[in-house]
């Protein structure tokens, strides 16, 4: 892993801490509503499967020991012993997903179907489940009260599909690409 590799997780991972500065909206008192999914979202499509799951891997790690950098400014290991703690560890497999179905050139399509299967439902297949045991919801339950997030996920696929072509046409070598892929740097003699 190259150092602008390193420097990508990073940045992605600060990204997404940044979209929960703007705060939550606590819906039935479980589960906040924020921005940080975007995040998510953007890491699997803009890094690809292994350097987004990476990224949010590394923000959860800053989360456990403690930094706050979660909406609310929440942070330490109580966290992954709450109704979130499943819709945290989606977190870190949604990129895999997105990031494979977006491929290494995005395609508006792929791009929004990648964060609707990666983004919504893998984080909810986590989240719903863990969510459910803590509040002590059965499981339909737990899925008919989270349908309250769904418009707002929805809008954040339509962001995450627009800033990710958008940064594709500005910027194409933002994106993930396989080493293999590369042109080989010239050598100086």
């Amino acid at each position: 892993m190259s150092a602008r590799d390193i420097a990508r997780i990073a940045v992605f991972a600060a990204l997404t801490a940044g979209m929960g500065l703007i705060g939550a909206i606590s819906v039935g008192g479980a589960v906040p509503i924020t921005l940080q999914t975007l995040g998510v979202m953007l890491a699997g499509a803009v890094l690809g499967p292994w350097r987004g799951a990476a990224s949010m891997a590394l923000l959860l790690f800053g989360v456990a020991i403690g930094l706050p950098l979660l909406a609310g400014g929440r942070g330490g290991i109580g966290v992954f012993m709450s109704p979130t703690a499943g819709y945290l560890i989606g977190w870190v497999v949604a990129p895999i997903v997105i990031g494979l179905i977006v491929g290494s050139r995005p395609v508006w399509w792929r791009v929004a179907l990648g964060s609707i299967i990666g983004g919504i439902l893998v984080v909810y297949l986590f989240g719903i489940p863990v969510q459910a045991w803590f509040t002590e919801l059965s499981i339909g339950e737990t899925i008919i009260t989270s349908l309250v997030f769904l418009p707002g996920d929805l809008t954040k696929v339509v962001i995450a599909t627009l800033v990710t072509m958008g940064l594709y046409r500005a910027y194409p070598r933002a994106f993930a690409m396989e080493s293999a892929k590369r042109a080989p740097e010239p050598v100086a003699h």
